[in-house]
């Protein structure tokens, strides 16, 4: 599809999901990259994202206006809205930042315009919840005045093989006329190809079960992992031999944090019992998952008392606090809990992440990062596999680390530790 019929893109929401977008329309069209962050908007517009989720490279040729001005709004007429749809402390779904975009959509529609939401969400949520309040702030009825859709997002941080234009998009549309119509619009800038879901709710859930897939696969693996613990076998192990089994799913254990796996199970269930429907399954992999932190932190304490560690006088080295390997994003990291967990027993706990920012982790969880870790630790936790931490010799762990404990939460460097009591999931 080429843009000859004046389609003029807002993207609403620039995280990690909303640049790649912006910006890949950017070089066919005029866009506009609209975030309520002032600091995050002054840094796009001198070409740089402080996230790293793209190179200063991919902004030259793109025609795009980024702004926190909500009137520059109203010169579009295709809308995207890809804004963070979290969880609260009660692990429900906080539509706050989804409704609040969409009300900033609302107030600026007009007849002809397109809204359609990438954002996570629960299945009938675009139009239960979203549309009725895209009438209410326009006056415009849908489908007689505008058109929605939905296309969820695919985008992996820290993934720079499987990136917006090489995944495969999902869309749909409120009617026919709509679905052909956003199909056309993300053709244009995926190469990948678009799959046309045969509703908007179909592709609501298509892209909650992704997740919640992997959730529960993942929540075998851990649960696994406790088991084979008891009996003194390595999990990593085992699954390599089950793994040449021609149909064996490769999943293994680990922490589940972040903003999709480790969340958006939750809008299902929450939706699921709103029905009258308890899923068992879903919640009994997030409880697993929610508790690996503090599983770890507890066998690392039990295998300082197998040493005889003065566990009250202990220090612990945390290395990674992102909520996965080679990106900054600290939010809803898992390695959290193994921290709070292991200060339950009054130990000192160092976090050393090259990749993370120590304002942000003071802001976020109470506690600044060091830049120094010491000689002295009783044990080094290896938490998140950065690549500075990869290819590394056993002798750089034991600079850390003086009784020789060592956790390898992801069994990287599994037979590469000979000297240090080596434990992984």
């Amino acid at each position: 599809m080429s843009f000859s019929d004046n389609t003029k893109i807002a993207i609403i929401g620039l995280g990690y999901v909303g640049l790649p977008i912006a910006l890949a329309f950017a070089k066919k069209t005029s866009v506009i990259g609209f975030d309520i962050n002032p600091k995050r908007v002054t840094s796009l517009q001198h070409k740089i994202d402080e996230s790293k989720d793209v190179e200063s490279e991919d902004f030259i040729g793109a025609n795009i206006v980024f702004t926190t001005s909500a009137k520059e709004l109203s010169s579009a007429n295709f809308y995207i809205i890809a804004v963070p749809t979290p969880i609260d402390n009660q692990k429900n779904p906080d539509l706050k930042p989804l409704l609040a975009a969409t009300r900033t959509v609302g107030q600026v529609l007009k007849k002809g315009d397109y809204v359609v939401f990438e954002s996570t969400v629960y299945p009938g949520c675009t139009e239960d919840d979203c549309v009725p309040i895209l009438e209410s702030e326009s006056g415009l009825q849908h489908i007689i005045d505008f058109k929605t859709g939905f296309s969820p997002e695919r985008i992996n941080p820290g993934d720079k093989e499987h990136v917006f234009s090489k995944i495969t998009k999902v869309v749909s549309g409120c009617d026919a006329e709509a679905l052909d119509k956003i199909a056309q619009t993300y053709s244009s800038v995926v190469m990948a190809g678009v799959f046309k879901a045969a509703s908007i709710k179909v592709a609501e859930a298509a892209k909650i079960i992704e997740n919640t897939q992997r959730d529960v696969n993942i929540a075998l693996m851990n649960e696994l992992s406790m088991i084979f613990d008891k009996m003194n076998i390595n999990t990593f192990e085992v699954l390599e031999a089950a793994g040449t089994k021609w149909n064996f799913l490769k999943f293994s254990p680990g922490l589940v944090g972040g903003h999709c796996i480790g969340v958006d199970p939750y809008y299902l269930t929450h939706k699921a019992k709103s029905l009258g429907y308890s899923p068992e399954v879903i919640l009994s992999g997030r409880q697993i998952n929610d508790s690996m932190g503090g599983y770890v932190a507890k066998k690392t304490v039990q295998l300082m008392l197998q040493k005889e560690v003065n566990i009250a006088k202990s220090k612990v080295l945390i290395l990674g606090i992102t909520f996965k390997e080679n990106v900054k994003d600290i939010r809803n990291s898992k390695v959290v809990d193994i921290l709070t967990e292991l200060k339950s027993f009054n130990i000192e706990v160092d976090v050393f992440d090259p990749r993370a920012n120590s304002t942000e982790t003071l802001h976020e969880y109470g506690f600044e990062l060091t830049t120094s870790p010491t000689n002295d630790y009783n044990a080094v936790i290896l938490a998140v596999s950065h690549s500075e931490f990869l290819g590394q010799k056993e002798e750089y762990f034991q600079k850390f680390c003086k009784s020789g404990i060592f956790i390898d939460i992801k069994g990287v460097y599994r037979n590469k530790i000979n000297n240090l009591t080596y434990w992984s999931l």
